[in-house]
């Protein structure tokens, strides 16, 4: 228990000290460059009620919801052809090169195709986003998969466990530290490019929040999206942290 408070203890220290420290190097430059463009953040936080009134929160759900969902359908997307690629190496020789020729292809190119294709709505923002980290994600669990060593699953194959034994007890505990790792990287490429897409079709989400806010020429309400936005990133990545140190004890022993 002391050894789980302390761990505690020290992880928020170190970020709200980066938080300040981050504060304090952004308040330094304000007050050097002296630019309109760069408002110290004791202007942008002192607006805070402003952005509620302006609907803020309402922008962050609209974000939150798509982020999340995107997530949801790339994990599950990436978990079936993942394991399966990794267990099957036939599926693996044919799927591996269909992803390895679609992966590097810039998928923000795809938009205008994409919004053809779906409209404006939430489906053509979603799938965007879905293309950019799901095979990042499909490669990530069929490489761990791979990488399990088969005398891991010696015990349970001489008591005749099944598949879906073998999945549950071994496979999946195997490769989840890999998944962690990876959400986290796709959060980030889900929270940058969320921004760019939510600058067309809609009225709804913080990129259009930052973008409408920018062309407004109100700068602290533009600096407070991003903010914003960057907790939401933030807060995404402390409940990975959470799963990963709930679900990966064994890790921290």
């Amino acid at each position: 228990m002391k050894k789980s408070r302390k761990y505690i203890f020290n992880y928020f220290s170190y970020i709200i000290g980066g938080f300040i420290l981050f504060n304090i190097i952004w308040y330094l430059l304000a007050e050097w460059l002296q630019l309109k463009a760069l408002p110290s953040p004791i202007d942008v936080y002192s607006t805070y009620q402003k952005a509620l009134d302006n609907g803020i929160m309402e922008h962050s759900l609209a974000s939150l919801q798509r982020i999340a969902i995107s997530i949801g359908i790339s994990l599950g997307i990436a978990l079936i052809l993942g394991l399966w690629m990794g267990y099957n190496k036939r599926v693996n020789k044919l799927l591996g090169p269909m992803i390895y020729f679609s992966y590097p292809i810039p998928k923000l190119a795809l938009l205008p195709i994409i919004m053809a294709l779906f409209d404006l709505g939430e489906a053509s923002k979603i799938i965007i986003v879905v293309l950019i980290i799901v095979f990042q994600l499909i490669i990530t669990i069929r490489d761990a998969v791979r990488n399990i060593s088969k005398e891991n699953y010696y015990v349970l194959i001489s008591y005749g466990a099944t598949s879906l034994q073998k999945m549950r007890h071994i496979t999946i505990p195997a490769i989840l530290p890999e998944i962690f790792s990876s959400l986290r990287v796709a959060l980030g490429i889900a929270t940058s490019a969320l921004f760019f897409i939510e600058t067309f079709g809609t009225d709804k989400g913080l990129g259009y929040y930052i973008m409408d806010s920018q062309n407004r020429i109100d700068y602290n309400q533009m600096y407070f999206g991003i903010i914003v936005l960057s907790l939401i990133g933030f807060l995404l990545f402390l409940m990975v942290d959470l799963l990963d140190r709930i679900f990966c004890k064994w890790k921290n022993i």
